[in-house]
């Protein structure tokens, strides 16, 4: 059997999945990288890795590299793209910071970041290209090498840990996930089709199609996930960088950042309480099976009731970046070293607080029950 396939064969019954999954969010990236840290720390080796836009160029470098060079090669990774502006500020919060941050993200957006992606010199309207894949503001070229500098994707095709991005196609408008499960021989291109957020970044051309980034239809890939489960139980670490739930704005600037926090926040609540009541009305048609006279359980709806979700506990711990009170609409493209890592520190501090907590440690799940923890909504954000 193909190595690739390993992860939906029958050797899966009986056993523990423990997967990572990455939401998009450009800069805010970092905090998946810290949360990733904190887990590695604590002996959590992800059997499957699913991400959307910046979740899946974190997902490849991890799943792309041996444990021991994942840290060091997500390091290299958002210190690259990460960058010191000349002026240097000591304080932590407050109009001077959010002046600060402003200024590094309007950097970004005029001048690029080296080893992501790069503005595209601007060109007379007649001229302006008729190749879809140029059809953006900057350019995202540099990206292509930056991974295949820092992941291995004859790593990623063999399978040892099972590998998975979503994008939108373009023509069809239609959800696609390029998963190294199947017979598809994953490329920095699928990595990039799942990031490539229009009009910014163009569009990735893969076996004759157009692919844009999955956030458009949805930034977090845990339904595909949960949907396409080994019958085993799961422990699912869902790492999202926008939060759903916030407060009621006081700015324009605060407007602009709560609607791209629910527009982007996909609605992952939504998704595990629908998961939690298929799951029941799985466990209810299994108790129905036992009710039934002999002759009435082969019956084929009670076979389509029984197969809509796999069997097995899922133990859901949700991590969510938090919005500091110097952030705008603007913190997805804000790349100053100072703020890639806070964001690595609060991703860490998160998930090395969450995985103490009593509930997690002393969670009991029922056979077939989806239960999800919020833990780290009460850990302190050190002033910010």
């Amino acid at each position: 059997m193909n190595a690739r396939k390993a992860a939906s064969s029958s050797d899966d019954l009986g056993r523990h999945q423990s997967v990572l999954v990455l939401q998009g969010g450009g800069a805010l990236g970092a905090y998946q990288a810290g949360v990733y840290e904190a887990l590695a720390d604590a002996g959590h080796a992800p059997d499957w890795i699913a991400g959307i836009s910046i979740g899946a160029i974190n997902a490849a470098i991890i799943a792309g590299n041996p444990p021991e060079d994942r840290i060091r090669q997500l390091r290299a990774f958002w210190n690259g793209v990460s960058h010191e502006l000349l002026y240097k500020l000591d304080v932590g919060n407050g109009f001077a910071r959010r002046a600060f941050n402003e200024t590094s993200a309007g950097w970004a957006a005029a001048f690029g970041i080296p080893g992501f992606f790069a503005p595209r010199l601007p060109t007379p309207l007649p001229e302006w290209p008729s190749d879809i894949g140029r059809l953006s503001y900057y350019d995202t070229t540099p990206l292509r090498q930056t991974l295949l500098d820092l992941v291995d994707f004859e790593r990623i095709n063999h399978g040892e840990t099972r590998f998975a991005v979503g994008a939108v196609n373009v023509l069809t408008g239609n959800f696609a996930y390029f998963d190294n499960a199947s017979d598809r021989t994953i490329g920095p291109e699928h990595v990039m089709a799942s990031g490539a957020l229009p009009p910014g970044f163009p569009p990735v051309e893969i076996d004759g199609e157009w692919y844009w980034d999955g956030g458009l239809v949805s930034n977090t890939p845990l339904q595909y996930v949960l949907d396409n489960r080994s019958p085993c139980e799961m422990t699912v670490f869902q790492v999202d960088l926008f939060p759903s739930r916030g407060g009621v704005p006081k700015t324009m600037a605060d407007i602009a950042q709560r609607e791209k926090d629910i527009r982007y926040s996909s609605r992952t609540r939504m998704n595990t309480d629908l998961s939690k009541q298929l799951q029941k009305m799985r466990a209810a048609a299994q108790r129905l099976a036992h009710k039934l006279p002999e002759e009435l359980r082969d019956d084929p709806d009670l076979h389509h009731l029984l197969g809509c979700r796999p069997a097995g506990a899922v133990a859901i711990m949700h991590l969510i970046n938090r919005p500091r009170g110097y952030e705008t609409m603007s913190k997805d493209y804000e790349f100053s070293r100072m703020t890639v890592t806070e964001h690595w520190e609060a991703g860490k501090a998160d998930a090395l607080w969450s995985l103490e907590k009593a509930d997690w440690t002393g969670r009991n799940l029922k056979p077939d029950e989806i239960m999800t923890f919020d833990l780290a909504a009460d850990r302190p954000l050190n002033g910010h």
